[in-house]
């Protein structure tokens, strides 16, 4: 010990920094149900379609696995580019865009910031915002959906970045091209609003936010998309986002600098050659949507309420006789897996992914006999 030091007493183990402490690990959907047994899984908002047949066979012509990948997914920026009409400069690919949403945080917040989100987010953004120190910060929901006045109400000098899902995850809320271009004329100049559209080709075309657009004109906006969700390529961990130059070199420096391997750069490609999969992929999932919620609707009187949705899944808000909780037992009886969230402060709702016809209608019916059964048991 050095003279006139006084020595302070040490841990006998590594110690987790406090910020990294209080995060929560990430809880996926489940695969499987108690009791072993198989289950249609309707808890990972997959596409019940599968993968375009033309992604799954460039897996056989992918490079060879001894050779590091384009660490810049060069082919693929340039391919999404052409497709969404942008700059590849300006697109950085990512490990599934859960990566770009967590460096962007890092990025741009740290110790003494905010990060800002709305009620009944993605639980993803608050794990980022205590990775990188910053402080998370929810603002007040409007019946499960964003409240842009709330949320610029919320904004404080200490707030670095504001994420918003579009549509949301768990709830399925969106907000219009005229909603999301005022929440951004509301923000201050020098905060980041990275607008997460995971769910954004569930949307029919004509009613685009314009988040591409006002990423193009804005110095201040970032968007990430996944191939996860609508492509099918959920397994291989592939995502992407756009904004300002300066904003995508900031995430470039810290991405990995191998994130998306060979096989996935291969795959990926294809599947956006594959637009004809996309779209049906949307057309089936806006349909089975439809009537699912009809026959829900149609169960407004025993206490079910659906909250509207423009992405692959719907939030069931139990309000009645039949709670989430027997709901969810019901469904697992009649064969499925779905999503209950009571972690993030929805212990009455169910989130259910849009599978086939014929599986919604399975669930429905599962849920029609539950709710009949409880309304029995509370005379």
């Amino acid at each position: 010990m050095r003279r006139g030091v006084t020595q302070e007493a040490t841990p006998d183990r590594p110690q987790m920094k406090p910020n990294i402490a209080a995060i929560h690990a990430y809880v996926p959907g489940k695969s499987g149900g108690a009791d072993g047994k198989p289950r249609i899984k309707l808890s990972a908002n997959e596409n019940p379609l599968g993968t375009s047949p033309a992604a799954l066979a460039a897996r056989a012509t992918a490079p060879a696995p001894s050779v590091y990948p384009d660490p810049d997914s060069t082919a693929l920026r340039t391919k999404l580019g052409e497709l969404h009409g942008i700059d590849p400069a300006r697109i950085v690919c990512g490990t599934g865009s859960g990566e770009l949403l967590t460096i962007a945080a890092s990025a741009f917040a740290g110790p003494g910031d905010e990060v800002l989100y709305v009620r009944y987010g993605f639980t993803l953004y608050e794990i980022a915002a205590r990775r990188c120190g910053a402080e998370p910060v929810e603002a007040p929901d409007a019946d499960y959906g964003t409240d842009i006045d709330a949320l610029l109400a919320t904004v404080t000098p200490r707030t670095r970045v504001v994420f918003l899902a579009n549509p949301n995850n768990p709830t399925g809320t969106y907000l219009t091209r005229e909603e999301l271009a005022r929440l951004h004329a509301g923000l201050p100049p020098h905060v980041l609003l990275v607008l997460d559209q995971a769910y954004a080709e569930y949307v029919a075309p004509e009613n685009d936010d314009g988040g591409i657009e006002l990423a193009t004109r804005a110095a201040n906006v970032l968007v990430t998309r996944t191939f996860a969700k609508v492509y099918g390529l959920a397994g291989e961990r592939v995502g992407w986002g756009y904004g300002a130059p300066e904003i995508i070199g900031a995430l470039n420096r810290l991405r990995g600098p191998f994130n998306v391997n060979s096989v996935a750069q291969a795959v990926t490609l294809a599947a956006l050659d594959d637009q004809a999969f996309v779209i049906a992929t949307r057309e089936h999932n806006t349909a089975v949507r439809a009537a699912f919620c009809d026959e829900l609707t149609a169960l407004g009187n025993a206490g079910l309420r659906v909250v509207p949705s423009e992405a692959n899944f719907v939030l069931v808000l139990f309000e009645g006789a039949l709670t989430a909780t027997d709901a969810m037992a019901a469904i697992d009886e009649a064969g499925f897996i779905v999503r209950h969230l009571p972690g993030q402060g929805l212990p009455q709702a169910l989130r259910i992914t849009i599978g086939t016809a014929d599986q919604m209608q399975a669930i429905a019916a599962a849920l029609r006999a539950a709710a009949h059964t409880a309304a029995e048991g509370s005379q």
